[in-house]
């Protein structure tokens, strides 16, 4: 990953609501969850979260797919494990034993 593509995805999970939404999909896993459920469990307006969620999916933090009437929204795994990898990249000046399980365990619980 890039340093503006870590930049925009940081900048997206920068607000209290969208670190909510995303924490919410991560949790929901790769069924994920539709926009009034997201919705009532954040505790924020559609139409506000509309515009939450089109942040986070400009970011490729939040994919969405049709299902019927209903748009689900799951998070953006490939994006977040990039996100994960990035931050722990160049760790501990050489002493990478001190952020491997933290990058173990970002890796073993994303799926995909």
């Amino acid at each position: 990953m890039l340093l503006p593509s870590a930049v925009e995805a940081l900048s997206a999970l920068a607000q209290a609501h969208r670190l909510a939404v995303f924490r919410l999909l991560v949790r929901a896993g790769p069924e994920g969850l539709s926009a009034g459920e997201i919705a009532r469990e954040v505790g924020v307006r559609p139409n506000t979260l509309s515009t939450h969620l089109a942040i986070l999916e400009r970011a490729g933090l939040a994919e969405s797919r049709r299902d019927g009437r209903s748009i689900i929204y799951t998070a953006g795994y490939g994006r977040m494990r990039d996100l994960l990898g990035f931050l722990v990249d160049d760790c501990c000046a050489g002493d990478p034993e001190i952020c491997t399980p933290v990058a173990a365990m970002a890796r073993s619980c994303i799926p995909g």
